[in-house]
């Protein structure tokens, strides 16, 4: 990988990892426009997500830092709920990158299997758009008792969008747009998972970029330490621009635009591969 293409594939998904249209799956097509061999292991997809993480935490650093504040008080509080919720739904994933690692590395690369993948993620926009419409002011969107959940979402609901984040490790199916879409369904409100999908991968994404440091594999990379370094910065003032503007157009937008998107990538990959 030259180092220019790392930029552009850095700047590429810093622009789309706030957007429900699959920052991975754009990586694989922008490596395969730009002629870069995809490479066996995950060591640059997991940089510049790494980078868009960071982005994401200097944009939402208040936030974090008054769960953390709430947090370390050690007593059950709104801060306490939220951070033990995000806890929850990273379960799903948590059992993914323990036992199906290597099945999840053999899905980069294939264009074919992104663009079925856009064509899935395009679907459950769709679905979730008619679901929040149809239901946002039904009892499906509060607990038994008829009140809302606290801090918006509950403990099953957060479950489910781990699910759904779980799911979304293979590339071409959004992250942001399957939790979001998955969310939605559940009965979350729109700006409670807006926030909700962005930090539930926080610690997960950074906790994969120290396993691959701390395992020795960014020296084993086939990718260099010079086009790492322009990943990671390209993506993470990238995501720096995009983060707050994207964030405002997922919580007020029809996600449904977004599914046309996908399917138009997909028809395009579908014609020119």
């Amino acid at each position: 990988m030259e180092w220019f293409e790392a930029i552009i594939l850095g700047l590429l998904q810093g622009f789309t990892e706030f957007l429900p249209v699959s920052s991975s799956g754009h990586l694989v097509i922008g490596r395969e426009l730009l002629g870069v061999e995809a490479s066996d292991d995950l060591v640059f997809e997991v940089t510049v997500h790494a980078a868009t993480v960071l982005s994401t935490i200097f944009v939402f650093r208040k936030q974090i830092w008054n769960l953390l504040s709430g947090f370390f008080r050690f007593r059950y509080n709104d801060q306490t709920d939220y951070i033990l919720k995000i806890g929850v739904s990273m379960i799903p994933i948590f059992i993914v990158g323990m036992f199906f690692k290597d099945y999840v590395e053999g899905l980069f690369g294939s264009l074919t299997g992104v663009a079925f993948a856009l064509l899935v993620t395009a679907v459950l926009l769709v679905f979730s758009d008619v679901a929040y419409y149809a239901f946002k002011d039904k009892s499906i969107y509060k607990s038994v008792s008829g009140k809302e959940y606290r801090n918006g979402i509950s403990y099953w609901q957060a479950f489910v969008v781990g699910l759904g984040q779980a799911f979304a490790v293979a590339p071409g199916l959004s992250r942001s747009g399957t939790t979001i879409a998955t969310g939605l369904i559940c009965g979350v409100r729109r700006d409670v998972m807006a926030q909700f999908s962005f930090l539930m991968v926080l610690v997960p994404i950074l906790g994969e970029a120290f396993l691959s440091l701390a395992g020795g594999e960014m020296s084993s990379s086939s990718v260099g330490w010079l086009p790492l370094l322009l990943g990671f910065v390209s993506a993470f003032l990238a995501g720096l621009l995009a983060c707050k503007v994207m964030i405002a157009l997922v919580k007020k937008a029809r996600l449904s635009w977004f599914a046309l998107y996908c399917v138009v990538v997909a028809v395009l990959i579908f014609i020119f591969q």
